[in-house]
């Protein structure tokens, strides 16, 4: 995780959020989101981190969206990891959704 929050404010990611979703989802432990200012900026991003990745092993992560650039998906399958641009992540806020409080089931009548 410190590899990836790094390899991110190098790149000078935007408003980075990393969200525990242990025991929440059997996709991983933690997924991060961050921003990227444009198209170009989020591929940069992506592709800094996917070789900080593989320098330290871990370079069988999955990737989608990186030839777009609007919203790439990497997936180390501990930590799964979003770059959007600003638009692209305001109109999805996923981590609005991963970051909702628990609803206790005994509270739900």
């Amino acid at each position: 995780m410190k590899l990836v929050l790094a390899s991110l404010e190098e790149s000078k990611a935007e408003d980075v959020v990393s969200i525990d979703i242990a025991g929440k989802s059997a996709l991983g432990d933690y997924m991060v989101v961050a921003s990227g200012r444009s198209t170009r900026h989020v591929t940069a991003i992506c592709d800094h981190l996917l070789r900080d990745l593989k320098s330290t092993g871990l370079g069988r992560a999955k990737v989608e969206g990186l030839a777009q650039g609007d919203w790439v998906l990497i997936d180390t399958g501990d930590i799964i990891i979003h770059v959007f641009r600003p638009e692209i992540r305001e109109f999805y806020s996923i981590e609005k959704m991963w970051m909702a409080p628990e609803i206790e089931e005994d509270t739900v009548h």
